[in-house]
């Protein structure tokens, strides 16, 4: 049989390194999907549930590869559904192809079923490319392209086929005449590292500073003992962005943990205390989190040179590779003296006891922070942490400790729901001898992850020795948006937009052959904790927890402390519950350090 245009659009993609394709059938890929049979599914396609599940797949390879990914939809709807996947991976800066089908090139422009105008809708997530295939001799260059532009500009291609075409003969060698293109796939170098006048002129700025503090994110993902080696000859403090979270590990004394509204105590003090902002590799975007402007002279290392002096007015700009340009600017730091990262570290221990306070603390029926806490200490060596938006990523940025080799990521500049347990399938894909541990707050549960669940229970069984743990937060409540209404708006509860209907969730995984067990009780955490890290199938936790604990930020202003008690005082339905559970929190806070002082004056 001669090779179609879909036949050869898989053999490029193979030639590519392509393993696997995230997506789901429909008529308009018909002719993809025969060929897919042809190549005895090479490369191998995922069937997810959705199209939206296959396009956070296909973010999640990226991030957890450093490959494309590649996901697949039809025409029309199928299109229509990958955009939050999308747009999740677009700004989060990972390559990704998009792969769509479209209707009859003669049914064009007829209004004919099914048929949108897929160019200009994925031009905004596809702004580097989107093209549509017109001619088989189109294809080479339109698969080249789409995979080249995505992986040199970390971010989303996309290719659209008209459903005729894909069945057309393959043009595999474009004619050698006018109006044709001939691309390749050969391998692409780049610099990598600023040139030396403009390091210099960087230390100059690092060197002059006393109390440097250095911001890493996802960037700096590839630049651990870079970053490390860098803030130990700084004598520096360094925190993270959420994207981050695996750069550096949280067992170093130094490491003040996430920034933000989700980050620690320890992270605001090393941003209002410092004189100088190294910020290596991240695009955090809360300004009232960095320094005040002004007060701190600040140098700035990205690859991307759109997102440099973006964030805080930066003196010096570097673009290149976090760990090339690092290196270059190691043996031109000076030493610095120790008092500062002293400092920090005094407020990096203070702070972990007051987290482990806050997790101790009483709550109905659990306390969110210790399911966090007990599996922070359970964390498999080398394993692979998702999560998704909402209160479960409080708990995730600060109360984890990530130790080295361990990879983690969310959905960062999109902060969609829905994507954790999607990116976990996506991992255990990818690295099928490695733990996957998912957090999923009972709201994206309901959203994506049950859908998700069946996919797990249908392809569990093609992974190798690592497990697969999947911790639900069960509280009954769309928690993150209703602390919001409270602090942020000074609105009491409105139970009719935020509580979540009962499910079983635990039972539904049993009822897929998969593991469930339900967790109602503080003592059975650990040992639950356990069991699922300890399982050969997959197993999803139900930890029924305490809605009115609070996510508290790391420092609360005075508009916040208004607008909660205006919420409490204007007939917030679980007011009762809610300031007995941030009485406990606070009063952990203010005890904790006095309590570590009672116990390391009681050692021996």
């Amino acid at each position: 049989m001669a090779m179609t245009v879909a036949d050869f659009v898989l053999k490029r993609l193979r030639e590519w390194g392509v393993q696997r394709v995230f997506g789901y059938p429909g008529d308009g890929i018909n002719g993809l999907m025969g060929a897919f049979g042809r190549a005895d599914n090479a490369p191998e396609f995922i069937q997810a549930r959705h199209e939206e599940l296959a396009a956070f797949m296909a973010c999640a390879h990226a991030k957890f590869t450093g490959e494309p990914g590649v996901c697949l939809a039809t025409s029309g709807p199928g299109a229509i559904h990958l955009l939050n996947g999308l747009y999740d991976a677009r700004m989060d800066h990972q390559p990704v192809v998009a792969i769509v089908g479209q209707q009859k090139r003669a049914a064009l422009g007829g209004d004919y079923q099914q048929e949108v105008d897929l160019t200009t809708l994925m031009k905004d997530v596809a702004r580097d490319f989107v093209a549509m295939a017109v001619d088989p001799a189109q294809m080479r260059h339109l698969v080249d392209r789409a995979m080249r532009i995505a992986i040199e500009r970390r971010t989303v291609t996309c290719i659209i086929i008209p459903n005729d075409v894909q069945d057309l003969p393959a043009v595999t060698e474009p004619p050698r005449e006018h109006g044709t293109i001939h691309t390749g796939i050969g391998y692409t170098a780049r610099a990598q590292v600023p040139q030396e006048p403009d390091l210099r002129r960087a230390a100059e700025v690092l060197n002059a500073g006393g109390k440097v503090a250095m911001l890493v994110g996802a960037g700096a993902l590839n630049a651990t003992d870079e970053v490390i080696d860098v803030a130990r000859r700084l004598g520096a403090g360094v925190a993270k962005a959420l994207l981050g979270k695996a750069a550096v590990p949280d067992d170093l004394p130094f490491v003040t943990g996430s920034i933000g509204l989700l980050g620690t105590k320890p992270s605001w003090e090393l941003m209002n205390g410092c004189d100088t902002l190294l910020m290596v590799g991240s695009a955090f975007p809360y300004s009232e989190f960095l320094p005040q402007e002004g007060k701190a002279r600040g140098v700035q290392i990205d690859i991307d040179g759109r997102m440099l002096n973006l964030r805080y007015p930066m003196e010096i700009c570097l673009e290149g590779d976090s760990a090339g340009t690092l290196r270059a600017l190691l043996p031109m730091l000076e030493q610095k003296p120790l008092a500062w990262q002293q400092e920090v570290e005094h407020n990096v221990a203070e702070w972990w006891q007051v987290l482990e306070q806050r997790a101790a603390a009483e709550a109905n029926p659990i306390n969110p922070q210790r399911v966090f806490m007990e599996l922070s200490r359970r964390l498999p060596d080398n394993c692979i942490l998702t999560c998704d938006s909402g209160s479960a990523a409080n708990w995730y940025a600060r109360d984890l400790k990530i130790r080295r080799g361990m990879m983690a990521s969310l959905s960062g500049g999109l902060a969609t729901m829905g994507p954790a347990v999607p990116y976990a399938i996506a991992a255990r894909y990818a690295h099928p001898d490695r733990a996957v541990i998912a957090m999923v707050g009972d709201g994206a549960m309901q959203m994506n992850g049950i859908s998700a669940l069946i996919t797990i229970s249908r392809d569990w069984k093609r992974w190798t020795r690592g497990s697969l743990t999947i911790i639900v937060l069960n509280n009954g409540d769309l928690n993150q948006v209703t602390w919001e209404q409270r602090v942020m708006e000074g609105d009491p509860k409105f139970a009719v937009s935020q509580d979540l209907p009962a499910f079983g969730y635990a039972a539904f995984a049993q009822m897929l052959g998969l593991q469930g067990i339900r967790v109602d009780r503080p003592d059975a955490i650990g040992p639950a904790l356990d069991q699922a890290l300890a399982a050969n199938v997959p197993t999803l936790l139900e930890m029924v927890t305490d809605p009115d604990v609070p996510p508290l930020p790391p420092h609360i202003s005075a508009k916040q402390a208004r607008a909660y008690i205006s919420a409490m005082l204007h007939g917030d339905t679980d007011a009762g519950g809610t300031l007995r559970a941030t009485f406990r929190q606070v009063w952990e806070s203010l005890t904790a350090p006095s309590k570590r002082r009672t116990n390391q004056d009681d050692m021996p």
